[in-house]
């Protein structure tokens, strides 16, 4: 998806004008965060071109460049637009270098998504798989996958079946709807287990999400919405199997039990006390406000004035919540929305919140009711204390009585200093030094505000205005460690402020008065600061006590948000417990991670992203997860996939059958580039001389294919039109009915076809798998599998009828055993209608560039059409094309080509005559070569003697070098 970096954007920022977001992205210089914070800061600037950018650079070269400059934009090739902005994101960054280093960056891999090598579609080793964005839906995959790490919730998900009888008997839309997503939700974490890709598609969970969530004014859905919907139709699901033994016994569902806890709620509202206990499965906690998720927890804990005259009739309104019972799955939904009355519109706040890795829950437990009130009361006397001690020191440390207020200690010092000054005198060089040393570390302003009764000391030039200035911020006379002014020279400190007349006994009094009372209050300042510093930190042990860690949950999971109210992206941090590390899922991308950057990307107040949502896991869960995953996770994910029943596993075999297909069909496709690539035509010939196609080496590398899913997806519309002429055999007789009904009538279609006779201008055989096997007397079971896998293709249209006939189309094929059909001949019927649809597409080519007067590129796919489809007659006259027909194009595109050969070769210009005979040794010749053999044509051979006459000819001439 050449688009991914754009989709990301849009989720973002909420701007949907592709141009306007790269023109952004161009001024960013391909940095996609620079480029977000463009358009998300407030107030959010058009983009506009930096001088750096607007420099000649490669981007402005480039295709997107041109196109964006005329005003349009084309889709262009993930490799083209990979290159095109990172070769301008590789330049020197001159400006805010500084904040882009300490600005979190997303990798290149983490930018730019599907990478077209197909090497990168697949899965290294066990190595977590990432999941498609097919559109704003980033929010399931951060839930998805985080709910797919649990090992209980992947064996539940997984490991979920009913009864026939309870299928049959669930007649409502609701239920009907839930064991539909609950089984692609089963086919989705199978995939994630055991698939050969990189990520998976999770389209088909989403078609039936999307009827739910659909909405105009909404079309990206919020991670706490969806993940209280996905829950509740969970637990309905759940509940179906429930019934089964305990009729509505909610206790028991498997859900409940992981994900919903109990809270008791106890207070007073208008004088009157009440209790009542209520049920939770996310808990809300409000962001605003609070520095750190104990501080929220509290928060939400305790409402209004509640202490031990709670029923006292003065007190109106206040509440305590207990938690009474705590779910293993602990889930913490943070409010970070507000609404703006004056713009009419929520608002995201930003600020910072942090959370733990690990948090003791026991201090919010109803068995800790008793000992939690009294920490409770006694953390506020400490606070109350700590407020008093901090209003004893701000008297000493903003001491006056007018606007500037300084610390009392330092002003005793600097009348200590005034008094010791002396009248001004000559001093000498030495002195002079010293002086100004001390000028430079004291604060004379301060002085100058108390040896004057305006405050501002009169002075001439710009002395005056420098010194208002300072008075005028005391802020900047605080600041010990900012120069106010450069030192002062001799002159300058003969004006210094000084007594005119001191005595020896007055100056005597004076400092020993200053000093002690200074000394005096530098000891009040220190036993304030210790007693503030002992509060503080009995404020931060309250809750230390062993007796109150004996419940600790550990930080599973983080669902980040970037962007704003209305629009953004959603990705998640998950802790990898076999690997002890952390991972970041973003949509495709699974990445290594720290706790580090999940801090600088979850806790907020630096950027637009913040954490939304905070999955903790009790500590048995976890400790039974490291139990369980002990060893190397590969053999625990084969463990798992080995456990999954027949139907799940034969869906994973079918999907890595599909990715190895996809592999080949684009290996070939680039072997068959040869305009763009220009790959050596003697090396391709040569190949074939020796009877490999370009296919051979993907077959052989190989050793388990099926094409069948691949053919079912080339014939899904024909498939469609067959299922919905059931509509009246399903409302009338159920789904067995409905497949049956269609099962035949698109066996009598296909039929009455495969009796028409091929043309080059219409060959059925390209429209459907079955008429070219039923044109080649293919094994029935063969055929009747083949049609049955076209009712059972995941991609048909995903409404009920479609979804109900493609369920038992899938159950019937998971009783096909290998008695019934041989699978290794029926994928050797699909490989060999895979192959003869390639002669098609080679030979079309062919004649297309033929056409076209590319007669080189034109003879490699006519020589790969002819080598291919000898391979396929041998078989049977039906299983290829004309032989004929190839042959005659390709002799005709032969002669062409030596004519051109020849022509280079008579001109006697150097470059000429190396070209010409270049092309007779790495194409005629070899091509001949391949024609020459015990059945060659009489046409064939004498096109062959016309060719190497032609050439023949030459030999002798006098007129030639």
């Amino acid at each position: 998806d050449c688009q991914v970096l754009l989709n990301q954007m849009k989720e973002i920022t909420g701007i949907q004008d592709s141009a306007f977001l790269l023109a952004a992205l161009k001024a960013a210089d391909g940095d996609l965060m620079e480029a977000v914070t463009f358009l998300t800061e407030d107030p959010a600037p058009e983009p506009v071109q930096s001088p750096a950018a607007a420099e000649p650079s490669t981007w402005e070269g480039s295709t997107v460049g041109k196109q964006l400059a005329q005003g349009e934009l084309h889709l262009c090739s993930p490799l083209q637009l990979h290159v095109t902005v990172f070769i301008s994101c590789d330049r020197p960054q001159d400006t805010h270098s500084a904040e882009n280093k300490n600005r979190s960056k997303r990798k290149r891999c983490e930018v730019w998504g599907e990478n077209p090598k197909q090497n990168d579609w697949r899965r290294a080793g066990d190595w977590p798989v990432g999941m498609k964005n097919i559109g704003n839906t980033c929010w399931f995959s951060a839930v998805i996958q985080s709910l797919f790490q649990l090992p209980e919730f992947r064996r539940l998900v997984l490991g979920y079946s009913l009864p026939q009888n309870v299928l049959e008997s669930c007649r409502s839309h609701t239920g009907k709807r839930n064991i539909a997503f609950m089984q692609e939700l089963q086919c989705l974490f199978a995939l994630m287990l055991g698939t050969w890709r990189k990520f998976v598609d999770p389209s088909a969970a989403l078609e039936l999400l999307r009827d739910v969530f659909r909405s105009t004014e909404q079309p990206q859905q919020d991670v706490s919405e969806f993940t209280h919907k996905l829950l509740d139709w969970l637990e309905d699901a759940f509940q179906l199997t429930v019934n089964v033994t305990n009729p509505g016994d909610k206790s028991k569902n498997p859900m409940v039990q992981l994900f919903y806890g109990t809270f008791l709620t106890e207070g007073v509202h208008e004088g009157n006390t009440f209790s009542k206990i209520e049920t939770f499965g996310q808990y809300p906690l409000q962001v605003n406000g609070y520095q750190n998720l104990n501080e929220c927890l509290e928060g939400a804990m305790v409402e209004g004035e509640m202490d031990e005259a709670t029923a006292s009739q003065s007190v109106k309104y206040g509440q305590e919540r207990w938690f009474t019972k705590l779910p293993p799955v602990l889930t913490f939904e943070l409010s970070r929305f507000e609404f703006n009355q004056s713009l009419g519109q929520p608002e995201k706040i930003h600020t910072k919140l942090e959370f733990p890795q690990t948090i003791y829950m026991d201090r919010y437990l109803y068995c800790n009711k008793d000992l939690i009130q009294m920490k409770r009361e006694e953390m506020k006397r400490l606070k109350e204390k700590m407020v008093t001690l901090q209003q004893k020191l701000e008297r000493y440390m903003e001491y006056g009585s007018g606007p500037a207020r300084f610390p009392l200690p330092d002003m005793l010092q600097y009348v200590l200093e005034f008094i010791a000054t002396k009248p001004a005198v000559t001093v000498s060089s030495a002195q002079s030094s010293q002086t100004t040393l001390l000028h430079s570390q004291a604060k004379p302003h301060v002085l100058d505000v108390l040896s004057q009764p305006n405050g501002i000391q009169e002075r001439s030039d710009t002395e005056t205005e420098d010194e208002a200035f300072f008075v005028a911020n005391p802020l900047l006379q605080q600041n010990s460690s900012m120069e106010l002014q450069p030192p002062v020279s001799p002159a300058e400190l003969s004006e210094r402020p000084a007594p005119h007349v001191v005595s020896e006994e007055e100056l005597n009094l004076v400092q020993t008065c200053l000093q002690r009372w200074r000394n005096e209050i530098e000891q009040d300042v220190q036993d304030l600061k210790q007693s503030i510093a002992r509060i503080n930190l009995s404020i931060k042990q309250m809750y230390c006590d062993p007796l109150l860690q004996q419940v600790p949950y550990r930080l599973h999971a983080v669902l980040v948000h970037e962007g704003q109210a209305n629009a953004g992206h959603y990705w998640a941090f998950i802790y990898d417990q076999p690997r002890k590390r952390w991972l970041k899922y973003n949509d495709i991308l699974v990445t290594e991670s720290s706790w580090e950057e999940l801090e600088r990307e979850s806790f907020g107040g630096l950027r637009n992203a913040s954490a939304y949502c905070l999955m903790y896991i009790s500590d048995q869960v976890s400790c039974a997860g490291a139990d369980e995953d002990e060893g190397p996770e590969a053999g625990q994910f084969q463990k798992e996939v080995e456990a999954l029943s027949p139907e799940l596993k034969h869906y994973i075999q079918e999907d890595n059958w599909r990715l190895e297909q996809e592999a080949e069909e684009w290996d070939e496709e680039q072997s068959c580039k040869i305009p763009q690539m220009e790959p050596s035509p003697t090396s391709e010939l040569q190949d074939l001389s020796s009877e490999s196609g370009p296919e051979q080496s993907s077959v052989c590398e190989q050793s388990v294919r099926s094409l069948s899913s691949e053919h079912a997806r080339i014939a899904k519309e024909q498939t469609a039109k067959a299922i919905a002429n059931t509509a009246d055999a399903y409302e009338k007789n159920g789904v067995e009915a409905a497949l049956c009904e269609a099962f035949h009538e698109e066996y009598s279609r296909l039929y009455l076809l495969s009796k028409e006779t091929p043309t080059p201008q219409n060959d059925a055989r390209l429209q459907h798998v079955l008429i070219y096997f039923l044109q080649n007397n293919a094994p029935q079971q063969v055929v009747e599998r083949t049609l049955l896998e076209q009712f059972a293709d995941k991609n048909l249209s995903y409404d009920e009828r479609s979804i109900s006939i493609m369920k038992v189309a899938r159950a019937k094929l998971s009783e096909i055993g290998p008695d019934d059909v041989d699978m290794e001949e029926y994928k050797k019927w699909h490989e060999d209608y895979s192959l003869f649809r390639k002669v098609s597409v080679y030979l079309l080519t062919g004649l297309e560039l033929y056409q076209n007067r590319k007669y080189q590129e034109s003879l490699t796919y006519l020589v790969y059409a002819y080598q291919s489809n000898t391979k396929l007659l041998l078989k049977g006259t039906n299983r290829g094309v004309s032989e004929s027909l190839i042959a005659l194009y390709r002799r005709k595109c032969l002669l062409k080509l030596n004519e051109v050969a020849a022509s280079l070769f008579v001109s006697c210009e150097e470059a000429h005559v190396s070209e010409g005979v270049s092309i007779l040794n790495e194409l005629i010749i070899p091509c001949m070569h391949l024609m020459n053999n015990f059945e060659i044509s009489k046409e064939d051979l004498d096109a062959i003697e016309v060719m190497r006459n032609r050439w023949c000819s030459y030999l002798g001439r006098e007129d030639m070098d």
